[in-house]
């Protein structure tokens, strides 16, 4: 039985994607380092959709990091976490050309990296809400039992108008497994980027809360942990080298347990820091509002 079933997985035909024939290309919308996203209306179910269509050539070198191991494709990965702050994935698979997509809800809303850059008005009173989404995305991340690798501003969106914040992105996202956390792994967005995944030491989940706890210190005080000259993995060795200085230096009147919590996230010890994403939520949990004051 087994042998029949094999016999015929080799002339399984293997089902691929004409783009042209399946969508209306309304616009690209980003053009991000391993990937195009597109804008589309999918004719098969009427609906707005995001295209993503990965680059094969950037995708291949990254996944030649783990061979021989069974890491599933951003994808199966996608596919997997469901959760009202993360992007829903509608389906995956391989294009005729030869590109891995993924078909997904087309998000309204804005990157939350412009929005930090321009200290943008819609962010006041807002942010406190903003951290305990960021949390509950990486938390439903790990609890489905994977490392994001990649938390920074730049792949959260926000929907000012339904105050909704969701995650878009799992191009360098890994099993929460042994194999999958050993030292060497140096990928992710240099200045958020976790000292132990600088310095190439082994990691675990913890490494998120590091990277989240840097993007919520950004989002609050709109500065970094240590002053920043250099954004390349040179300069994130020095992460560890200097102590985080204290938020609330910047920002005297913020809540005091939430500062104290993203600091605590922040710590270049890995003991140091929360334990789960889970427990950060639980600390911040009776914080009310951002500041002290009244005018959050």
């Amino acid at each position: 039985m087994d042998f029949l079933k094999k016999l015929q997985g080799l002339f399984q035909k293997t089902e691929t994607l004409d783009i042209a024939q399946r969508f209306e290309m309304m616009r690209e919308a980003v053009t991000g380092t391993m990937s195009h996203f597109h804008m589309v209306r999918d004719h098969k179910s009427g609906r707005i959709a995001g295209l993503k269509l990965l680059n094969a050539d950037k995708t291949a070198q990254f996944e030649a990091r783990f061979k021989g191991l069974k890491k599933p494709s951003e994808g199966e990965i996608a596919m997997l976490i469901k959760h009202p702050r993360i992007v829903e994935t509608y389906e995956h698979g391989v294009t005729k050309s030869g590109q891995q997509y993924l078909l997904m809800e087309f998000i309204q809303g804005t990157n939350l990296s412009l929005l930090i850059k321009a200290q943008d008005p819609v962010l006041n009173g807002r942010r406190l809400g903003i951290v305990r989404q960021m949390a509950e995305a990486i938390e439903a991340v790990h609890r489905t039992g994977y490392i994001h690798r990649d938390i920074c501003p730049r792949n959260f969106i926000y929907n000012a108008e339904q105050d909704s914040l969701k995650m878009i992105d799992f191009g360098l996202t890994v099993p929460a497994t042994p194999e999958f956390m050993q030292r060497g792994n140096r990928t992710g967005t240099p200045i958020y980027m976790a000292p132990e995944v600088v310095r190439r030491r082994p990691t675990d989940q913890r490494l998120d809360i590091y990277s989240f706890g840097v993007t919520a210190y950004e989002l609050l005080t709109n500065n970094f942990p240590w002053p920043v000259t250099d954004t390349t993995g040179r300069g994130a060795m020095s992460h560890d080298a200097h102590p985080p200085k204290e938020i609330r230096e910047y920002r005297p009147e913020l809540n005091q347990t939430l500062a104290a919590a993203v600091m605590k996230c922040v710590d270049p010890i890995v003991e140091r820091r929360f334990e789960s994403m889970a427990a950060f939520s639980r600390t911040i949990r009776e914080v009310k509002r951002e500041t002290a004051s009244t005018t959050a």
